[in-house]
């Protein structure tokens, strides 16, 4: 394992200092059951900012991975109500979900458009085609095994009692070791790297950049599929406004993790802590009962905190410094 660089560091001492400084400030945060209830506040957004780190270090990014999750989500009650069991469920989920992907892929690579532009497009495609079928309407009575996924433990499934780690978090680990596996790991990371340092130069290398781009962007689809299915039984239901605004947040983790917006950069361990940093710390606000506004003040803030402090910090110290 690859030893902390300076701004994991950094993320490693900032959510100390949250855990001190809410622990002694709110009676309870510091026990294992509000550490555990922490996770369901991230675990989620955390799966599709890993989705996101590969896509924006790739020199891309997806804005309409929130308004895909609301459309997998979609597929699932639909697939519910014609019948379908638990199994089928899931594939109609991920189906769309990849689906949805491979749409934003297709038109970045085959078309030439900027993945922004794209996916600003799709975002409100994708968002009002659930607003549109549901209006006002949602989705209920799905089985009692999803909704253990959304909200049971890993105890639970073993049947150990004191294991209270919850399910979303176990898939998190799981698929952040996998995802940080390929990044780092294997040729097909490093060309990952390439291709958000130089598009150009990767193909003259003989990198398929656009073939590497078009995956990235199904499998954002697919982990958002899987993001879906986790929030959908958690909630028990399938909302047009589900995981409404996600993209801010999944963009904000990324960034707070050390991922350069302009590609290239980036680790996976650092998403997972900034996803952990910023999930802590709005469970934190929320036990304090600050309104969702001022939430969304603060994340906001914190993307422009993100951005800025990396590149000041790389001025003070251009020899020494490592974002990612």
């Amino acid at each position: 394992m690859k030893a902390l660089d300076t701004w994991e560091r950094v993320l490693v001492a900032l959510i100390v200092a949250v855990y001190v400084a809410f622990g002694l400030g709110i009676d309870g945060f510091l026990s294992p059951y509000a550490v555990a209830d922490s996770t369901y506040n991230f675990s989620e957004k955390a799966l599709i900012a890993l989705a996101m780190a590969l896509l924006v270090i790739a020199g891309d990014i997806d804005l309409s991975i929130a308004a895909t999750m609301a459309l997998a989500s979609l597929a699932m009650g639909f697939a519910m109500k014609a019948g379908a069991g638990l199994p089928l469920m899931l594939v109609a989920g991920v189906a769309v979900g990849a689906a949805c992907g491979a749409l934003n892929g297709w038109l970045v690579t085959r078309w030439k458009l900027p993945s922004i532009v794209v996916t600003i497009g799709t975002l409100s495609l994708y968002r009002g085609l659930a607003q549109v079928v549901l209006g006002d309407q949602a989705i209920t009575g799905y089985p009692e095994t999803l909704s253990q996924w959304g909200n049971g433990t890993v105890g639970d499934l073993l049947g150990l009692p004191w294991l209270i780690v919850p399910i979303e978090f176990a898939v998190l680990v799981v698929m952040a070791l996998a995802v940080g596996l390929f990044l780092h790991h294997t040729v097909h990371g490093r060309r990952v790297y390439a291709i958000g340092a130089n598009p150009v130069a990767s193909r003259f290398s003989g990198i398929a950049v656009d073939r590497y781009r078009f995956g990235l962007f199904v499998f954002a689809g697919v982990m958002a599929a899987l993001a879906a299915v986790l929030l959908t039984g958690r909630i028990g239901s399938t909302r047009p406004n589900l995981a409404i605004g996600w993209e801010l947040d999944a963009v904000t983790i990324v960034i707070l993790g050390g991922v350069a917006i302009e590609g290239g950069r980036g680790s996976i361990l650092g998403t997972v802590l900034a996803a952990v940093l910023l999930g802590s710390f709005t469970f934190a606000l929320g036990m304090l009962n600050v309104s969702g506004i001022v939430m969304s003040m603060i994340v906001g803030a914190l993307l422009i905190v993100a951005m800025v402090l990396p590149r000041g910090l790389r001025l003070l110290r251009p020899t020494g410094w490592k974002a990612a």
